[in-house]
């Protein structure tokens, strides 16, 4: 009996740590290496909220472009930003409209958590309102899903949060 009580907890533990492993493996990031014209300096991002995409100018002729998840209907928003703070792991806390939206979320979901809705970073935007942060769902990335903030795939948004730096302007279109 402790034989087979010794196995199967044994066997919980395998599982749990292939889970883990496979949960916290990094996919692959999907950014690409595009041609485009711009009236943009580089190292400006450019979000075209009606492509669903995130593009960082690299240079006169050239940017790195991301998918993204944007604002559902009227949840959209256009105008200029800078990146005002970057963060790992962040807690997250839902506003007052998310809230009155699903009021049966808890007050704050740690950083980490599988539940929390932020991903693995975030980097907020100047205003005070937005965020461009990761995702706990990343089939949401692509779609009009959020309540404004831009959402990348956790490895995308980890590529990107390495390129930029605080200040960086970030220009949302639609």
């Amino acid at each position: 009996m402790l034989k087979g009580i010794a196995v199967a907890l044994s066997a919980t533990f395998v599982a749990s740590m292939t889970m883990t492993a496979a949960m916290t493996a990094p996919a692959l990031a999907r950014p690409e290496l595009v041609a485009t014209q711009s009236d943009y300096s580089p190292g400006t991002i450019v979000v075209r909220t009606g492509e669903r995409k995130l593009y960082l100018i690299l240079n006169d002729g050239h940017a790195i472009r991301y998918p993204v998840g944007v604002g559902k209907d009227g949840k959209q928003w256009a105008g200029i930003r800078q990146i005002d703070g970057k963060y790992k792991n962040p807690a997250w806390g839902p506003p007052p409209e998310v809230k009155r939206d699903k009021p049966n979320l808890p007050d704050v979901i740690p950083g980490g958590s599988p539940r929390n809705p932020m991903g693995v970073a975030a980097m907020t935007l100047s205003g005070g309102a937005y965020a461009i942060h990761g995702t706990n769902v990343p089939n949401s990335v692509g779609g009009y899903v959020s309540y404004g903030c831009i959402r990348m795939l956790n490895t995308d948004i980890t590529d990107l949060y390495d390129r930029v730096a605080v200040g960086t302007k970030v220009v949302v279109t639609r």
